[in-house]
């Protein structure tokens, strides 16, 4: 089996030299983020309205825009949006399919193609495990606060100390479940049956394979990398549309802020597409080194 060091090495490796990768990584990336910035945006005006006392509804961006712009523009808008929601929903999906089988042909010296088959052949499985873990979510668990804030009543408090332990508990349950995405892809294996492999390899390796505190290290820059860009590209697009109002119409400031939020999100989601590949790397090359090693529970 190859050292932790060597993994790494080879993770990175695989990452920055097989143009493939990088570009489903970054197909995946964008589409990540896009969603999670506009889930944030909304949460912020949300979180915003609150504070105000006016206690914003589910619909005010949407009829904000229905009173500014004419009714052709407006629907052309809302079916984009619908149809751009649904698009930033199952790619990462789709693209990690891809990036998980050609990390493991890399891995296996064969020629790295065939991503496309490898997305859709694995897409389904894959989604499965992407949502059983939606509460590990950063951008779900300040949505569920928002919901909470605004619907909660007197339970406000208990709820989201609720919530924040779901969050919690389901982050925990998906670093043990990490390799289940591997076995979907690498081995075939169904959805359950991956994920016991996983927990499984996790707790027989984690005494004596002091990479998995290097990978957590890893992961955890990542994800307050992450959370950091996420929070800010609304925030900004917020700040920079506000600012123009006392330039231009507000549907122009809006307008602006828009695409020069899309151009931050293609920036942040370049550099994302290195960390979000490498994980998977990792994840994939860590696997298919530890199927190869004698299962602990086996005896003679």
């Amino acid at each position: 089996m190859l050292t932790p060091r060597e993994i790494i090495a080879k993770s990175w490796a695989v990452t920055t030299t097989e143009t493939q990768l990088k570009r489903w990584g970054f197909f995946g990336s964008f589409f990540e983020i896009l969603l999670d910035v506009k889930l944030l945006v909304y949460q912020i005006y949300f979180i915003y309205s609150y504070f105000k006392g006016e206690g914003g509804g589910l619909f005010d961006i949407e009829i904000m825009l229905y009173n500014a712009i004419p009714f052709w523009l407006f629907v052309t808008l809302v079916s984009g949006f619908i149809l751009l929601l649904i698009i930033e929903l199952f790619v990462p999906s789709f693209a990690d399919g891809a990036i998980i089988g050609l990390t493991a042909k890399a891995h296996g010296k064969e020629k790295v193609q065939g991503g496309f088959v490898l997305a859709i052949y694995n897409f389904f499985p894959i989604l499965a495990v992407h949502e059983v873990f939606i509460f590990s979510s950063f951008s779900i668990f300040v949505t569920a606060i928002s919901v909470i804030l605004r619907y909660g009543g007197g339970f406000k408090g208990m709820m989201i100390v609720v919530a924040t332990i779901v969050w919690l508990i389901s982050n925990v349950i998906k670093f043990f479940s990490s390799f289940t995405e591997s076995g979907v892809v690498v081995e075939k294996l169904g959805i359950f049956a991956a994920g016991a492999k996983s927990v499984k390899l996790i707790m027989s390796y984690m005494p004596h394979v002091m990479f998995l505190a290097m990978l957590l290290f890893v992961i955890s820059i990542r994800i307050f990398i992450n959370t950091l860009v996420i929070v800010l590209v609304p925030l900004a697009m917020l700040g920079i549309g506000l600012g123009l109002t006392y330039i231009f119409q507000p549907i122009v400031s809006y307008s602006i802020a828009g695409f020069i939020g899309l151009i931050l999100t293609m920036v942040a989601a370049y550099f994302f597409t290195y960390l979000h590949v490498f994980k998977q790397a990792v994840w994939t090359i860590m696997y298919m080194e530890l199927i190869k090693e004698k299962e602990m529970d086996k005896i003679g």
